[in-house]
């Protein structure tokens, strides 16, 4: 019996810490979806891994603003053909996403463009 009551109190609690994860992870409602940015810029810094891509992007030709921007997952940012080379430090680059609606040098990528190709992220 004490066995069981255990268990259940072991399970409850990884099943609570697992959820606030995947809610973490996945709180895009932070973006506002409603205002549209279109950025093209010059990337300062770039991040190939899981759970999302990400760069920090320097407009204005790589002397104005500088935003970080999230990308998609790098597994399906390749099965869409766009390779981890593509977005390199020193590469230019244009984004279209919304943003945070709390941290105003942020946004979530919709798509990307680099070497005039176009890749749908989302």
């Amino acid at each position: 019996m004490l066995r069981t009551i255990l268990n259940s109190v072991l399970c409850g609690f990884l099943a609570a810490i697992l959820a606030g994860s995947a809610l973490a992870h996945h709180g895009w409602t932070g973006y506002d979806e409603q205002k549209t940015l279109t950025l093209t810029g010059v990337i300062r810094e770039s991040s190939w891994e899981n759970p999302h891509g990400l760069i920090r992007l320097q407009g204005d030709e790589g002397k104005g603003k500088t935003w970080l921007v999230y990308l998609a997952p790098p597994s399906r940012m390749e099965s869409r053909g766009l390779p981890k080379d593509a977005i390199k430090v020193g590469a230019t680059v244009t984004v279209v996403g919304y943003p945070n609606k709390t941290n105003p040098d942020e946004m979530r990528a919709e798509r990307i463009t680099v070497g005039g190709k176009t890749t749908e992220l989302r």
